[in-house]
């Protein structure tokens, strides 16, 4: 059984697009989010004077991944500040401290370095640290302690908008597969959108009707390197997450297609039957 949780999201000013502080009922883990035009407002949160990590989260790419940086302070503030006048990415920065203002530079450090190595598992965005931090040396007490932060951590700056740390949660028993022309794939629907399977084959050619967006979108996954081109044929590198089933399904195919048709069970069964109209 799933145990909930209850996260609180304070609005220091009432402006659902501006500072938010939030902290869980129980945890010592707390995060200040702070768009970019509102940190001078931020000066006098008294959470920023405190040691901690901190996210800069710039836009995303033509395939859907934010530029992420991630950092340590033992003054969050002043950090900011300096990241302020030299790096130009970001528009948005999340910080996370103790409430019992117990995190020490090893702790820091340590956090830093796991959620960069998190981060880069993941695949959810794309890091502008230039270098993997360095892990610093912690007891078996202190490792667990930052390592039970981090939980935490990942699941409030996933609730803010910015899910880098979830691992897509997968059910290989509900796979789907399409086949039309040369292309060929496997997938899954799931919470986040349409998972096209790597190794999953992709026409070269392009239908004249093509939509200017699947277009632009199958050049990007080729310039990112998620698709390369093999015998012929496009192939998945790398399992890729689609906004939509038919979003899927006409990058493979190079064309115009209904995704919830296209897309089958082993049984021949169409995704818009098992899953639209199941009820």
């Amino acid at each position: 059984m799933t145990i909930g949780r209850t996260i609180s999201i304070y609005l220091p000013d009432a402006n659902p697009q501006g500072i938010k502080i939030c902290d869980f009922f129980d945890s010592i883990v707390k995060a200040v989010s702070i768009p970019r035009a509102k940190l001078d407002d931020a000066s006098q949160n008294p959470e920023l004077t405190q040691p901690g990590v901190y996210f800069l989260i710039g836009e995303k790419d033509e395939v859907g991944k934010p530029s992420v940086y991630v950092g340590e302070s033992e003054v969050l503030l002043t950090r900011l500040n300096k990241h302020n006048k030299e790096k130009d990415f970001w528009n948005q920065a999340i910080c996370f401290v103790s409430e019992k203002n117990n995190l020490n530079k090893a702790h820091i450090k340590y956090l830093e370095n796991h959620a960069c190595n998190e981060a880069k598992k993941v695949n959810k965005c794309t890091l502008e640290n230039s270098n993997n931090p360095t892990q610093s040396s912690l007891t078996n007490q202190d490792r667990d302690f930052v390592l039970r932060i981090f939980e935490d951590l990942k699941i409030i700056i996933a609730t803010l908008g910015y899910p880098i740390f979830e691992q897509t949660k997968r059910n290989k028993k509900n796979i789907y597969y399409y086949k039309g022309k040369d292309a060929e794939g496997e997938g899954e629907y799931t919470e986040e959108g349409f998972i096209v399977n790597k190794g999953s084959k992709s026409n070269v050619d392009e239908a004249p009707s093509i939509h200017s967006s699947i277009k632009s979108l199958r050049e990007n996954l080729v310039e990112k390197g998620i698709l390369r081109e093999e015998n012929g044929l496009y192939i998945f590198q790398e399992d890729f997450t689609f906004s939509s089933p038919s979003t899927a399904a006409c990058v493979l195919l190079g064309g115009s297609t209904n995704g919830w048709r296209v897309w089958k069970d082993k049984h021949g069964k169409t995704l818009d039957k098992i899953i639209r109209k199941r009820n």
